[in-house]
């Protein structure tokens, strides 16, 4: 993952609205959640939910599938790792992690 990908997919959380969501789905796992349980979970108005859904689409974190007449909500959990390793890949890569040994006494 580059920076610029990075980037738009932490934007696109930076919205109250669709980092609860995604949360939402996150926990909801592999099998996802129907549109109408989103909105209805979430308390918000089907434009609105529509809205955020499509942000979280573009970026990659969310995908859609029809069943019938329902459509399911699913986060993307490989992308949602690929970011997580994308932030922590060169965690304390300049300097050891813990307190320093000053602090410390």
């Amino acid at each position: 993952m580059n920076t610029q990908d990075a980037a738009a997919r932490l934007e696109a959380l930076g919205n109250p609205t669709r980092l609860s969501l995604f949360r939402l789905l996150v926990r909801a796992g592999h099998d996802g959640l129907s549109v109408g349980q989103c909105q209805q979970r979430l308390e918000i108005a089907a434009s609105t939910l529509s809205h955020h859904l499509k942000t979280l689409i573009i970026v990659g974190l969310v995908s859609q599938e029809r069943d019938g007449t329902t459509l399911i909500c699913r986060a993307n959990f490989d992308l949602m790792n690929a970011l997580l390793q994308f932030l922590v890949a060169e965690c304390c890569i300049e300097s050891r992690c813990g307190p320093n040994e000053q602090d410390a006494a």
